[in-house]
């Protein structure tokens, strides 16, 4: 069965309990409540070993290096990079600057082969419709 590394915006979203329960497949959830080197290998191999690394971003987030990350991925595993922005996560929205600067990263994204999805939903669809057996020994 194929399994999805669940990648982006932590600092209290709650995008990840929305996708969780509705998911067919495995998925690996990288937030745990203490954040240290054994948990940091840990990501390091799921985004390795996942068959799909699914980035969602939204104005949650405080730091930038899950943009660099879901860049990383895009170019060296663009067939099981998966990513979605959402403008919108509880009270907190994205400004236009902010859009653009997330239309830019979409837009480099897809040019480096990964997919995009406009919403939870569409990532839901396609992981649970996703082909079972896949490989991604290399980057292509």
């Amino acid at each position: 069965m194929p399994k999805v590394f669940l990648g982006g915006t932590v600092n209290g979203s709650k995008w990840r309990n929305y996708v969780m329960p509705r998911l067919n497949i495995d998925y690996f959830d990288p937030v745990v409540e203490e954040w240290n080197d054994e948990a940091y290998k840990k990501e390091l191999y799921e985004r390795e070993h996942c068959e799909y690394c699914l980035y969602v971003l939204t104005p949650m987030m405080k730091g930038v290096y899950s943009i660099a990350e879901v860049v990383d991925d895009s170019n060296k595993r663009p067939k099981k990079t998966l990513f979605c922005f959402l403008t919108k996560d509880g009270d907190q929205e994205f400004d236009a600057v902010q859009i653009r600067s997330m239309q830019a990263v979409t837009k480099m994204v897809i040019n480096n082969g990964a997919k995009h999805f406009d919403t939870l939903d569409e990532c839901i669809s396609f992981l649970n419709t996703a082909p079972r057996k896949i490989r991604h020994t290399s980057p292509v």
